[in-house]
Formats: structure tokens, sequence, C-alpha cells
């Protein structure tokens, strides 16, 4: 898919994420637990950079527009002793839109939606929450997005974009992508041709 290098966080922790409540496009901000793996996770780039002699002078910043990953980025950045507020936003970056799911947790959404639950675990790749959008979608914004990278870059953004990301370059099929995990404490490094967890 791509032959670019590039370095993906997931942004830390919210209070929603350890309530295990789906968040999707809702601005939750970081809670302690998650500005300490963001800062940690700046660190760890910075020994990986240092280690492999990769200059940030020559990577590209870029992260989600919602609070959370803004955040994460700043702590990123603070972590590698870089200027905090100096990186781009994209849209395409943001997760999955849940729609009437947001807020929720899988035991409320039980209770309030009937069978949707059900509904999603038959067709996770398919099932469309009420009013939000299919991983098929985002899969296809976040597509466009990696299709115009020309630079290294480091990326700070959501679950499901790293989901989708990981499907598109490691050919994962796509019942398969929306289960994968994601960890809010390690960084996703694309090398061009394979990967790491760092």
């Amino acid at each position: 898919m791509t032959s670019i290098p590039f370095y993906f966080i997931r942004h830390g922790e919210t209070d929603w994420n350890a309530e295990k409540r789906y968040q999707g496009q809702t601005d939750i901000p970081l809670n302690d637990t998650g500005r300490a793996q963001a800062h940690r996770n700046g660190v760890t780039l910075a020994a990986y950079f240092a280690e492999n002699g990769i200059d940030t002078a020559e990577l590209d910043f870029v992260a989600s527009p919602l609070g959370r990953t803004r955040e994460t980025m700043r702590l990123v950045r603070e972590g590698l002793g870089l200027p905090v507020d100096d990186f781009a936003l994209d849209a395409r970056l943001m997760e999955i839109s849940y729609g009437l799911w947001e807020g929720n947790t899988i035991p409320e959404l039980d209770e309030r939606l009937p069978g949707e639950v059900a509904r999603r675990r038959a067709s996770r790749w398919a099932y469309r929450p009420p009013e939000g959008e299919t991983y098929a979608e985002l899969t296809a914004r976040v597509e466009e997005w990696l299709g115009e990278l020309r630079r290294p870059a480091v990326v700070v953004a959501h679950g499901g974009t790293s989901r989708v990301l990981r499907g598109l370059l490691l050919d994962v099929e796509p019942d398969d992508i929306p289960i994968l995990d994601v960890p809010q404490d390690k960084v996703f490094v694309w090398r061009g041709t394979d990967y790491l967890w760092i």
C-alpha cells in the first residue's frame, strides 16, 4: 500500500475507554493514565529515533482533530523535545462514528437497542450503528489519507483508524479488522515493508 514509513500512536486512555464505552467521535479528554501513556510514547519514539538515526526535522506530524488526539500529540512532541503545537490536523483520521451508540457500554446497548449488538457481531465490517458509519466507510477515508502520504510521519489518531491502516497494510480480512487489538501504550512502526510495536 505504501512504502513510506510512519509511526502511529493511538490517543491515550480516556475515562470512556476505561469504562468500556463506545467513544467514536464524541470528544472525551484524556485521563491521567492517558496523559502518562502519551508522554511515554513520545519518550519511546525519541529513543527509537536516536537509535535509528531518524531526524525529526524530516518527519511530518499529523493528528485527528479531536481533543484527545491533539492532547496526545502535544504530549508526544513534548517527549520528543519538540515545540508542542507544531503539527497538522486531518479529519480523515477521525475515529469511526458510532452514532447513537456513543457513550454506551455493550450491556447498556443491549437494553436500549435490543438486537443491535448481535447484528454488529454478525457483520462487523458492514454494520452501521444508527446515525453512525461502517468500517468500510472509515477505511475509504483513511485509505485516501494514506494514498496522499509523501513523507515519513508521526500520526496520532484512534483505535478504528489504527485497525483499518493495519488492515490495508497487512492484508487483513475485512471482518477481522474491527476486532484487532490497539494498545494505547505502544507505537506501531510501519517500516515500509514490515512493522513492529515499540
